[in-house]
Protein backbone atom coordinates (compact mmCIF):
# COMPACT_ATOMS: atom_id res chain seq x y z
CA UNK A 1 0.00 0.00 0.00
CA UNK A 2 1.43 3.37 -1.03
CA UNK A 3 1.26 6.26 1.46
CA UNK A 4 2.04 9.77 0.21
CA UNK A 5 3.59 12.10 2.78
CA UNK A 6 2.59 15.61 1.73
CA UNK A 7 4.73 18.56 2.72
CA UNK A 8 3.20 21.27 0.49
CA UNK A 9 -0.31 22.40 -0.28
CA UNK A 10 0.50 22.19 -4.00
CA UNK A 11 0.66 18.40 -3.70
CA UNK A 12 -3.11 18.26 -3.23
CA UNK A 13 -3.64 19.53 -6.79
CA UNK A 14 -0.53 18.08 -8.43
CA UNK A 15 -1.07 16.69 -11.92
CA UNK A 16 1.10 13.65 -11.12
CA UNK A 17 0.86 12.61 -7.48
CA UNK A 18 3.72 10.13 -7.19
CA UNK A 19 6.45 8.39 -9.13
CA UNK A 20 4.31 5.33 -9.84
CA UNK A 21 1.88 7.39 -11.89
CA UNK A 22 4.75 8.99 -13.78
CA UNK A 23 6.18 5.57 -14.63
CA UNK A 24 2.95 3.90 -15.76
CA UNK A 25 1.66 6.87 -17.74
CA UNK A 26 5.03 7.24 -19.45
CA UNK A 27 4.96 3.54 -20.31
CA UNK A 28 1.42 3.90 -21.67
CA UNK A 29 2.44 6.86 -23.81
CA UNK A 30 5.41 4.93 -25.23
CA UNK A 31 3.13 1.98 -26.04
CA UNK A 32 0.68 4.28 -27.83
CA UNK A 33 3.48 5.88 -29.84
CA UNK A 34 4.83 2.53 -31.08
CA UNK A 35 1.35 1.02 -31.64
CA UNK A 36 1.42 1.52 -35.45
CA UNK A 37 4.48 -0.76 -35.60
CA UNK A 38 3.03 -3.48 -33.35
CA UNK A 39 -0.61 -3.82 -34.45
CA UNK A 40 -2.42 -4.33 -37.74
CA UNK A 41 -3.96 -1.50 -39.72
CA UNK A 42 -7.47 -2.61 -38.78
CA UNK A 43 -6.63 -2.61 -35.08
CA UNK A 44 -4.98 0.80 -35.51
CA UNK A 45 -8.20 2.15 -37.01
CA UNK A 46 -10.02 0.92 -33.89
CA UNK A 47 -7.49 2.85 -31.78
CA UNK A 48 -8.39 5.95 -33.81
CA UNK A 49 -12.05 5.47 -32.90
CA UNK A 50 -11.11 4.98 -29.23
CA UNK A 51 -9.22 8.30 -29.25
CA UNK A 52 -12.18 10.08 -30.85
CA UNK A 53 -14.79 8.53 -28.57
CA UNK A 54 -12.48 9.17 -25.63
CA UNK A 55 -12.62 12.90 -26.39
CA UNK A 56 -16.42 12.71 -26.51
CA UNK A 57 -16.32 10.79 -23.23
CA UNK A 58 -14.23 13.54 -21.64
CA UNK A 59 -16.81 16.10 -22.71
CA UNK A 60 -19.69 14.01 -21.38
CA UNK A 61 -17.77 13.23 -18.20
CA UNK A 62 -17.21 16.92 -17.63
CA UNK A 63 -20.93 17.57 -17.93
CA UNK A 64 -22.50 14.48 -16.36
CA UNK A 65 -19.81 13.00 -14.14
CA UNK A 66 -18.43 16.23 -12.66
CA UNK A 67 -21.30 18.73 -12.96
CA UNK A 68 -24.29 16.39 -12.68
CA UNK A 69 -26.12 17.66 -15.79
CA UNK A 70 -27.73 14.97 -17.96
CA UNK A 71 -27.50 15.23 -21.75
CA UNK A 72 -29.07 13.11 -24.49
CA UNK A 73 -27.96 15.37 -27.33
CA UNK A 74 -24.21 14.95 -27.57
CA UNK A 75 -24.43 13.15 -30.90
CA UNK A 76 -25.96 16.39 -32.20
CA UNK A 77 -22.94 18.31 -30.90
CA UNK A 78 -20.76 15.86 -32.80
CA UNK A 79 -22.84 16.56 -35.90
CA UNK A 80 -22.52 20.33 -35.49
CA UNK A 81 -18.75 20.06 -35.17
CA UNK A 82 -18.43 17.61 -38.06
CA UNK A 83 -20.60 19.55 -40.53
CA UNK A 84 -19.06 22.91 -39.61
CA UNK A 85 -15.53 21.58 -40.02
CA UNK A 86 -16.25 19.83 -43.32
CA UNK A 87 -17.98 22.89 -44.79
CA UNK A 88 -15.14 25.19 -43.75
CA UNK A 89 -12.56 22.80 -45.19
CA UNK A 90 -14.52 22.76 -48.46
CA UNK A 91 -14.49 26.59 -48.40
CA UNK A 92 -10.68 26.57 -48.32
CA UNK A 93 -10.00 27.06 -44.61
CA UNK A 94 -6.84 25.47 -43.13
CA UNK A 95 -7.38 22.36 -41.01
CA UNK A 96 -6.37 23.82 -37.64
CA UNK A 97 -8.32 27.04 -38.18
CA UNK A 98 -11.45 25.19 -39.30
CA UNK A 99 -11.36 22.74 -36.39
CA UNK A 100 -10.97 25.63 -33.93
CA UNK A 101 -13.90 27.45 -35.56
CA UNK A 102 -16.01 24.28 -35.43
CA UNK A 103 -15.18 23.84 -31.74
CA UNK A 104 -16.07 27.44 -30.90
CA UNK A 105 -19.34 27.30 -32.84
CA UNK A 106 -20.28 24.04 -31.11
CA UNK A 107 -19.45 25.65 -27.75
CA UNK A 108 -21.74 28.57 -28.61
CA UNK A 109 -24.51 26.12 -29.46
CA UNK A 110 -23.79 24.38 -26.16
CA UNK A 111 -24.39 27.64 -24.30
CA UNK A 112 -27.80 27.98 -25.98
CA UNK A 113 -28.69 24.37 -25.19
CA UNK A 114 -27.45 24.81 -21.63
CA UNK A 115 -29.86 27.64 -20.91
CA UNK A 116 -32.70 25.22 -20.02
CA UNK A 117 -30.36 23.73 -17.40
CA UNK A 118 -30.87 26.92 -15.38
CA UNK A 119 -34.53 26.05 -14.80
CA UNK A 120 -34.87 22.28 -15.24
CA UNK A 121 -32.87 19.29 -14.11
CA UNK A 122 -32.91 15.51 -14.21
CA UNK A 123 -35.28 13.89 -16.68
CA UNK A 124 -36.61 17.25 -17.87
CA UNK A 125 -33.13 18.42 -18.82
CA UNK A 126 -32.57 15.12 -20.65
CA UNK A 127 -35.78 15.72 -22.61
CA UNK A 128 -34.66 19.25 -23.51
CA UNK A 129 -31.29 18.02 -24.83
CA UNK A 130 -33.00 15.17 -26.67
CA UNK A 131 -35.25 17.71 -28.41
CA UNK A 132 -32.10 19.57 -29.49
CA UNK A 133 -30.80 16.33 -30.98
CA UNK A 134 -33.98 15.88 -33.02
CA UNK A 135 -33.75 19.48 -34.27
CA UNK A 136 -30.17 19.08 -35.46
CA UNK A 137 -30.99 15.79 -37.16
CA UNK A 138 -33.93 17.33 -39.02
CA UNK A 139 -31.99 20.46 -40.02
CA UNK A 140 -29.06 18.49 -41.43
CA UNK A 141 -31.45 16.20 -43.32
CA UNK A 142 -33.64 19.00 -44.78
CA UNK A 143 -31.02 21.66 -45.55
CA UNK A 144 -29.80 19.85 -48.64
CA UNK A 145 -28.20 22.87 -50.29
CA UNK A 146 -25.66 23.13 -47.48
CA UNK A 147 -25.41 19.74 -45.76
CA UNK A 148 -26.23 17.54 -48.73
CA UNK A 149 -29.23 16.11 -46.89
CA UNK A 150 -29.44 12.34 -46.64
CA UNK A 151 -27.00 12.05 -49.53
CA UNK A 152 -24.26 13.23 -47.20
CA UNK A 153 -20.91 14.94 -47.74
CA UNK A 154 -17.59 13.51 -48.83
CA UNK A 155 -14.70 14.28 -46.46
CA UNK A 156 -11.10 14.54 -47.60
CA UNK A 157 -8.08 13.61 -45.46
CA UNK A 158 -6.82 16.42 -43.18
CA UNK A 159 -3.74 18.38 -44.18
CA UNK A 160 -1.44 20.56 -42.08
CA UNK A 161 1.34 22.63 -43.68
CA UNK A 162 1.07 20.65 -46.90
CA UNK A 163 1.28 17.22 -45.20
CA UNK A 164 -1.80 15.06 -45.77
CA UNK A 165 -2.82 12.56 -43.11
CA UNK A 166 -3.93 9.96 -45.62
CA UNK A 167 -2.63 6.81 -43.95
CA UNK A 168 -4.24 5.22 -40.91
CA UNK A 169 -1.04 5.66 -38.89
CA UNK A 170 -0.84 9.39 -39.65
CA UNK A 171 -4.49 9.93 -38.69
CA UNK A 172 -3.92 7.88 -35.53
CA UNK A 173 -1.09 10.14 -34.40
CA UNK A 174 -3.21 13.20 -35.14
CA UNK A 175 -6.15 11.89 -33.08
CA UNK A 176 -3.77 10.78 -30.32
CA UNK A 177 -2.38 14.30 -30.02
CA UNK A 178 -5.89 15.75 -29.73
CA UNK A 179 -6.85 13.08 -27.16
CA UNK A 180 -3.80 13.86 -25.00
CA UNK A 181 -4.43 17.61 -25.24
CA UNK A 182 -8.10 17.13 -24.33
CA UNK A 183 -7.14 14.98 -21.34
CA UNK A 184 -4.64 17.53 -20.08
CA UNK A 185 -7.23 20.28 -20.57
CA UNK A 186 -9.84 18.46 -18.47
CA UNK A 187 -7.31 17.49 -15.78
CA UNK A 188 -6.12 21.06 -15.37
CA UNK A 189 -9.69 22.36 -15.45
CA UNK A 190 -10.67 20.05 -12.58
CA UNK A 191 -7.69 21.30 -10.55
CA UNK A 192 -8.79 24.90 -11.08
CA UNK A 193 -11.58 26.72 -9.17
CA UNK A 194 -13.92 26.19 -12.14
CA UNK A 195 -13.62 22.42 -11.91
CA UNK A 196 -14.10 22.44 -8.15
CA UNK A 197 -17.22 24.54 -8.65
CA UNK A 198 -18.51 21.91 -11.09
CA UNK A 199 -18.05 19.18 -8.48
CA UNK A 200 -19.73 21.33 -5.81
CA UNK A 201 -22.76 21.83 -8.07
CA UNK A 202 -22.94 18.09 -8.70
CA UNK A 203 -22.87 17.26 -4.99
CA UNK A 204 -25.41 19.87 -3.91
CA UNK A 205 -26.65 22.90 -5.82
CA UNK A 206 -28.02 24.51 -2.67
CA UNK A 207 -24.72 24.13 -0.82
CA UNK A 208 -22.78 25.39 -3.82
CA UNK A 209 -25.00 28.45 -4.14
CA UNK A 210 -24.67 29.17 -0.41
CA UNK A 211 -20.88 29.26 -0.88
CA UNK A 212 -21.21 31.96 -3.55
CA UNK A 213 -21.01 29.79 -6.68
CA UNK A 214 -22.96 31.28 -9.58
CA UNK A 215 -25.08 28.35 -10.78
CA UNK A 216 -26.11 29.98 -14.07
CA UNK A 217 -22.54 30.82 -15.00
CA UNK A 218 -21.00 27.45 -14.20
CA UNK A 219 -23.81 25.35 -15.64
CA UNK A 220 -23.62 27.12 -18.98
CA UNK A 221 -19.82 26.95 -18.84
CA UNK A 222 -20.01 23.20 -18.33
CA UNK A 223 -22.30 22.81 -21.34
CA UNK A 224 -20.06 25.04 -23.46
CA UNK A 225 -16.83 23.19 -22.60
CA UNK A 226 -18.48 19.80 -23.00
CA UNK A 227 -19.84 20.82 -26.41
CA UNK A 228 -16.43 22.23 -27.41
CA UNK A 229 -14.69 18.90 -26.80
CA UNK A 230 -17.48 17.01 -28.55
CA UNK A 231 -17.24 19.35 -31.55
CA UNK A 232 -13.52 18.60 -31.88
CA UNK A 233 -14.27 14.88 -31.72
CA UNK A 234 -16.97 15.31 -34.38
CA UNK A 235 -14.49 16.96 -36.74
CA UNK A 236 -11.98 14.12 -36.27
CA UNK A 237 -14.78 11.57 -36.63
CA UNK A 238 -15.67 13.01 -40.03
CA UNK A 239 -12.11 12.50 -41.25
CA UNK A 240 -12.00 8.96 -39.93
CA UNK A 241 -15.17 7.74 -41.65
CA UNK A 242 -14.58 9.97 -44.76
CA UNK A 243 -18.35 10.47 -45.27
CA UNK A 244 -21.01 12.05 -43.03
CA UNK A 245 -24.79 11.82 -43.13
CA UNK A 246 -27.52 12.83 -40.63
CA UNK A 247 -28.07 9.13 -39.78
CA UNK A 248 -24.69 9.08 -38.01
CA UNK A 249 -25.74 11.63 -35.37
CA UNK A 250 -29.11 10.37 -34.16
CA UNK A 251 -30.62 10.07 -30.70
CA UNK A 252 -29.54 6.41 -30.60
CA UNK A 253 -25.94 7.55 -30.94
CA UNK A 254 -26.47 9.97 -28.04
CA UNK A 255 -27.82 7.16 -25.86
CA UNK A 256 -24.81 5.01 -26.77
CA UNK A 257 -22.47 7.83 -25.76
CA UNK A 258 -24.29 8.23 -22.46
CA UNK A 259 -24.06 4.51 -21.74
CA UNK A 260 -20.38 4.69 -22.67
CA UNK A 261 -19.48 6.98 -19.78
CA UNK A 262 -21.77 5.15 -17.35
CA UNK A 263 -20.14 1.80 -18.13
CA UNK A 264 -16.66 3.36 -18.11
CA UNK A 265 -17.23 4.96 -14.72
CA UNK A 266 -18.83 8.31 -13.96
CA UNK A 267 -16.66 10.89 -12.24
CA UNK A 268 -13.30 9.69 -13.55
CA UNK A 269 -11.06 10.60 -16.46
CA UNK A 270 -10.05 6.96 -16.87
CA UNK A 271 -13.70 5.99 -17.20
CA UNK A 272 -14.06 8.05 -20.39
CA UNK A 273 -11.43 5.97 -22.17
CA UNK A 274 -12.50 2.68 -20.57
CA UNK A 275 -16.01 3.29 -21.86
CA UNK A 276 -14.71 4.27 -25.31
CA UNK A 277 -12.66 1.08 -25.52
CA UNK A 278 -15.72 -0.95 -24.48
CA UNK A 279 -18.03 0.65 -27.08
CA UNK A 280 -15.50 0.18 -29.89
CA UNK A 281 -14.55 -3.39 -28.95
CA UNK A 282 -18.12 -4.61 -28.35
CA UNK A 283 -18.95 -5.23 -32.08
CA UNK A 284 -15.72 -7.24 -32.46
CA UNK A 285 -16.56 -9.32 -29.39
CA UNK A 286 -20.09 -9.94 -30.69
CA UNK A 287 -18.67 -10.98 -34.07
CA UNK A 288 -16.40 -13.45 -32.30
CA UNK A 289 -19.26 -14.82 -30.17
CA UNK A 290 -21.45 -15.43 -33.21
CA UNK A 291 -19.28 -18.42 -34.12
CA UNK A 292 -20.32 -20.10 -30.86
CA UNK A 293 -24.00 -19.13 -30.86
CA UNK A 294 -26.91 -20.91 -32.57
CA UNK A 295 -27.76 -19.57 -36.03
CA UNK A 296 -31.15 -18.30 -34.85
CA UNK A 297 -29.44 -16.12 -32.22
CA UNK A 298 -26.32 -15.16 -34.20
CA UNK A 299 -28.34 -13.93 -37.20
CA UNK A 300 -31.00 -12.15 -35.15
CA UNK A 301 -31.35 -8.41 -35.64
CA UNK A 302 -30.67 -6.19 -32.67
CA UNK A 303 -28.11 -8.50 -31.05
CA UNK A 304 -25.76 -5.62 -30.25
CA UNK A 305 -28.41 -3.47 -28.45
CA UNK A 306 -29.51 -6.50 -26.43
CA UNK A 307 -25.97 -7.27 -25.28
CA UNK A 308 -25.31 -3.58 -24.67
CA UNK A 309 -28.45 -3.33 -22.53
CA UNK A 310 -27.58 -6.49 -20.61
CA UNK A 311 -24.11 -5.16 -19.83
CA UNK A 312 -25.62 -1.84 -18.78
CA UNK A 313 -28.03 -3.54 -16.37
CA UNK A 314 -25.22 -5.65 -14.95
CA UNK A 315 -23.02 -2.58 -14.41
CA UNK A 316 -25.79 -0.59 -12.70
CA UNK A 317 -26.67 -3.49 -10.38
CA UNK A 318 -23.21 -4.88 -9.64
CA UNK A 319 -20.82 -1.95 -10.13
CA UNK A 320 -22.40 1.56 -10.08
CA UNK A 321 -18.94 3.14 -10.48
CA UNK A 322 -18.35 1.34 -13.77
CA UNK A 323 -15.24 -0.33 -15.11
CA UNK A 324 -12.91 2.13 -13.42
CA UNK A 325 -14.63 1.57 -10.09
CA UNK A 326 -14.10 -2.17 -10.45
CA UNK A 327 -10.43 -1.59 -11.32
CA UNK A 328 -10.00 0.51 -8.15
CA UNK A 329 -11.41 -2.33 -6.05
CA UNK A 330 -9.14 -4.91 -7.69
CA UNK A 331 -6.11 -2.67 -7.20
CA UNK A 332 -7.01 -2.00 -3.56
CA UNK A 333 -7.49 -5.72 -2.95
CA UNK A 334 -3.93 -6.54 -4.01
CA UNK A 335 -2.51 -3.51 -2.21
CA UNK A 336 -4.13 -4.47 1.11
CA UNK A 337 -3.93 -8.25 0.79
CA UNK A 338 -4.42 -10.11 3.09
CA UNK A 339 -6.06 -7.31 5.13
CA UNK A 340 -8.69 -6.32 2.55
CA UNK A 341 -12.26 -6.23 3.88
CA UNK A 342 -15.31 -6.81 1.74
CA UNK A 343 -17.14 -3.75 3.12
CA UNK A 344 -14.23 -1.36 2.59
CA UNK A 345 -15.87 0.62 -0.22
CA UNK A 346 -19.32 0.51 1.35
CA UNK A 347 -18.04 2.58 4.26
CA UNK A 348 -17.12 5.35 1.83
CA UNK A 349 -20.81 6.13 1.37
CA UNK A 350 -20.60 8.21 4.56
CA UNK A 351 -18.30 10.66 2.77
CA UNK A 352 -19.20 13.28 0.20
CA UNK A 353 -18.76 12.43 -3.48
CA UNK A 354 -16.03 15.02 -3.80
CA UNK A 355 -14.07 13.23 -1.05
CA UNK A 356 -14.15 10.02 -3.07
CA UNK A 357 -13.12 11.74 -6.30
CA UNK A 358 -9.86 10.22 -7.57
Amino acid sequence: MRFIFKTRYDQDIALIRHGGQRFWYSLLLIALLVAPVLVSEYMLSQFVFICIYGIVGLGLMLLIGFTGQVSLGHAAFMGVGAYTHVLLIAAGWPFLLSICAAALLTAAVGVVVGLPALRVRGIYLAIATMAFGFIVEEVTARWESVTGGNSGLQVHPPAIAGFKFESTAALYYLCLVFAVLATLFVLNLLRAPTGRAFVAIRDSEISAQSMGINLARYKTTAFALSALLTGVAGALYAHQIRFITPEQFTILQSIELLLMVVIGGLGSIHGAFFGAAFVISLPQVIGWLKDFLPDAVANATGLKPVIFGAVMIAVVLAEPYGMYGRWLKIRTYFQLFPFYRRGLFKRQKSFQKSDRLR
